[in-house]
């Protein structure tokens, strides 16, 4: 089956030409594409997509605001964002808000499809040069917010996935299994109400906010 695909991009060469490139590329088939935040909110949750690519600096509702709001009434749908920037206030915001991906536009149109599919299998794409100023962000912020829902196990696998280690990575440093990791960060998810990893750190990271 084809991965479903939403767009809210208001620059129209950038967004006609993902319109394009969806349309000739067989495992996908787009749903729509909007220009603005309003009109997305408006139609995406009549036929939500799989996987939405969200321009993060829209006129009228930004991009931010708008996955927030999108996430309240389909929270199934993983949103990418789009951007031009690299500002990590604005990054950590976006994944506070329920974004699971994060990439600069105009990237070759192989590794955006390779992103998309990705973030449809669970992953949270992004572009390296946003994952290295996400890691040093994070690691400049300490822990913050109530963690006695979390076990001490649970507490050392999420401190590592703050730091960015991967699953094999944790389950090597902490001595577990492969699987005895996933099942501690599905734990983690339900725990903390979240529905990825980039949703689980960025709470977890977030000054002053509490868990529950």
């Amino acid at each position: 089956m084809p991965i479903t695909v939403s767009i809210v991009e208001d620059d129209p060469n950038l967004g006609d030409g993902l319109v394009r490139l969806l349309a000739r590329t067989r495992d996908f088939r787009l749903l729509g594409s909007y220009r603005n935040g309003e009109s997305a909110l408006l139609e995406i949750p009549k036929n939500p997509p799989e996987v939405a690519l969200m321009d993060i600096n829209l006129p009228g509702i930004d991009g931010i605001e708008c996955v927030r709001k999108l996430k309240e009434t389909n929270p199934e749908i993983r949103v990418v964002m789009l951007t031009v920037y690299e500002n990590p206030e604005r990054i950590f915001k976006a994944l506070t808000a329920g974004a699971i991906g994060y990439l600069l536009k105009h990237r070759p149109s192989a590794e955006l499809l390779a992103a998309i599919r990705d973030a449809h299998h669970g992953g949270s794409p992004m572009s390296s040069q946003i994952a290295r100023k996400v890691v040093l962000f994070f690691q400049s912020r300490p822990p913050a917010g109530d963690s006695e829902d979390l076990s001490a196990r649970e507490k050392e696998v999420l401190d590592l996935l703050a730091k960015g280690y991967l699953i094999k990575e944790i389950a090597d440093n902490l001595g577990l299994s492969f699987d005895t990791v996933r099942t501690y960060i599905r734990r983690i998810y339900e725990k903390m109400h979240v529905h990825s990893r980039s949703q689980a750190v960025a709470k977890y990271l977030q000054p002053a906010t509490p868990y529950k």
